[in-house]
């Protein structure tokens, strides 16, 4: 997960985390933070935390230096300017009853299973690094393709470029049924992973980072194989996000007009199996314009899960904001807020640390949404 752009936080601002009916947290002279596992931290112990809670954090810096250290480092971090009264990411309340679920949905997600999703993790993890300009990048893009090639899908290449090098997309399409006008869902993950103290040869096996992402999306492709649905579906798997959001950048930038209106949401997955905390949940994290495809995943969670829900309408560090960025709803669904991975951009972050119930649940929700989204043709 990387390719956040810093911005300047100054003044007074509010603590990081409401609950229930936002209560306001405490003030302070600080900063909010949304950083990539705990890498702010890692590289900033001397700043103050007033709050922690995990991928947000609000702490005390000057203008100045939130100046200076959302201008210094893009694919980890970010650095974000609060208001008074300003709400980074919110705790749900449970609901009081679940939803009855429908009954083809609920078989599309009794199609996702830890054996075939930790097969494809295992599998993606054991690259040597999946740099995105390299032979084993390109070799890992291949396998993925062959895999959803075999579940009739159809796929294409998207190339683009690293930094001046080549790096490539994975696309695959399965066509609704109807007739008529269709939308499309796309599902998002980078496949890339990266060593940022090693550099581009060194290990990184990226299991959560963003394996689990990676092999989510082969995971939904596969729940949905055999599914007649009413409108289109489409799987990215994208390449150079570790060094800036190349591959999301430049595939938003090539879509047509008429393609972009088509879009109904994007849901992206980064970071979904990392627990650290008691309770397994799930951060949706989106912008105004996401906030129809957010509630729509919490319902889904509420009626098919049982994951606990948090929101955030403050999107940066993963390929969910280019599409933001163009006016098209997306949204991250990444593992919750206080499930932050400390091993992640490094050769520590390894399969051992996957928590197969929590990255299910959060496939599950995935599959649950997207179903009511395109629908059921049969």
């Amino acid at each position: 997960m990387g390719g956040t752009h810093g911005a300047r936080g100054e003044g007074r601002s509010p603590a990081t985390r409401t609950q229930g009916n936002r209560e306001e947290g405490a003030y302070a002279r600080g900063s909010a933070e949304v950083q990539n596992g705990r890498l702010f931290q890692q590289e900033h112990s001397d700043v103050p935390v007033i709050l922690d809670r995990g991928r947000f954090l609000l702490v005390e810096l000057d203008p100045d230096h939130a100046r200076q250290l959302g201008e210094k480092n893009e694919t980890c971090y970010g650095v974000l300017p609060l208001e008074e009264n300003q709400v980074v990411f919110d705790v749900c309340e449970p609901t009081a009853a679940r939803t009855t679920p429908v009954a083809w949905i609920q078989g599309l997600v009794n199609n996702v299973v830890r054996s075939s999703f930790e097969a494809d993790l295992r599998h993606l993890a054991s690259f040597p690094t999946r740099y995105s300009t390299s032979t084993h990048y390109t070799e890992a893009a291949t396998w993925v393709r062959k895999q959803l090639t075999a579940m009739n899908y159809k796929t294409r290449l998207h190339s683009i470029t690293v930094n001046g090098s080549a790096s490539k997309n994975i696309v695959a399409d399965k066509t609704g049924s109807t007739t008529g006008a269709r939308n499309i869902v796309l599902f998002t993950a980078h496949l890339d992973s990266v060593n940022l103290r090693g550099g581009p040869v060194a290990s990184a096996p990226g299991a959560d980072d963003n394996g689990s992402g990676s092999a989510g999306l082969l995971e939904i492709a596969r729940a949905f194989r055999d599914h007649r649905s009413v409108h289109d579906l489409r799987f990215v798997h994208f390449g150079g996000e570790e060094q800036g959001l190349f591959g999301s950048k430049q595939y938003v930038a090539t879509l047509p007009a008429s393609e972009r209106a088509r879009i109904r949401a994007v849901v992206n997955m980064d970071m979904v199996g990392s627990l650290n905390s008691p309770s397994r949940s799930v951060l949706l994290e989106g912008a105004s314009l996401s906030q129809r495809v957010i509630d729509g995943l919490n319902e889904a969670a509420a009626t098919y899960t049982q994951l606990g829900v948090e929101t955030s309408l403050n999107p940066f560090n993963s390929d969910h904001v280019p599409f933001i960025n163009a006016k098209l709803p997306a949204v991250l669904t990444i593992e919750g807020a206080d499930n932050t991975n400390s091993t992640v951009h490094s050769s520590n972050d390894t399969i051992d640390r996957i928590d197969y119930d929590l990255a299910l649940e959060i496939l599950r929700m995935n599959v649950a949404f997207t179903g009511s989204e395109v629908g059921n043709a049969s």
